[in-house]
């Protein structure tokens, strides 16, 4: 993968290029490299772990490819520590294939895109699972913008968000952190990832 030059112009830099791990930390072994996508295979005892970038960030564009098998649940953890767990100790941006009949009943707060717990994503912009998906994620401050193949699903303020209490009802400690992590949160299921690229703002 190699950058284009309007974003090579705008100031992206490569995070993921298709050959190697070595901007990243954290479950090196069930996330693994295979024809240029990183791959997490989870064990078959647990959810596979989670894959950090090695350095954080505070505000970002952050743009990635996905391809979600049947059923597949993972995340995209975004300024959080490199331990705990992202969904509270940072935030989690789904990454779900709910078109699956088990996440029948999910409440609106965990359907993809959505900041688990915090601010419900709009639906429908997800491709059919086994088809690449395109997704841009801008966090500036407490401001969460986050585009789907195009479509922009969620464009919220965090502090806002949050002012009364979060949807889910739990305690989200890092959802303000100032800067963090960005990572890949394992649930359980086969996901491909490719063409990962970053811009500092």
């Amino acid at each position: 993968f190699t950058l284009s030059s309007e974003e090579k112009a705008e100031g992206f830099r490569i995070l993921f290029d298709g050959t190697n791990l070595d901007n990243w930390t954290g479950n090196k072994k069930d996330y693994t490299v295979e024809s240029g996508n990183i791959v997490l295979y989870p064990p078959t005892e647990g959810s596979g772990g989670n894959l950090y970038t090695s350095e954080e960030f505070d505000n970002f564009i952050f743009r990635f490819e996905f391809m979600l098998t049947p059923g597949a649940n993972n995340g995209l953890g975004i300024r959080t520590p490199s331990s705990g767990d992202a969904a509270y100790s940072g935030m989690e941006l789904q990454i779900l294939d709910n078109t699956a009949p088990i996440y029948a009943n999910l409440e609106e707060y965990q359907y993809h895109g959505s900041v688990y717990g915090v601010i419900p994503a709009k639906r429908g912009a997800l491709k059919p699972v086994g088809e690449w998906n395109y997704q841009e994620v801008i966090a500036d401050g407490d401001n969460i913008k986050i585009t789907l193949n195009g479509t922009t699903i969620v464009d919220g303020n965090l502090r806002e968000a949050s002012k009364d209490g979060t949807i889910d009802g739990k305690n989200h400690p890092g959802l303000l952190n100032p800067n963090g992590h960005i990572g890949f949160l394992g649930h359980g299921s086969k996901v491909k990832f490719k063409n990962i690229r970053v811009k500092d703002l």
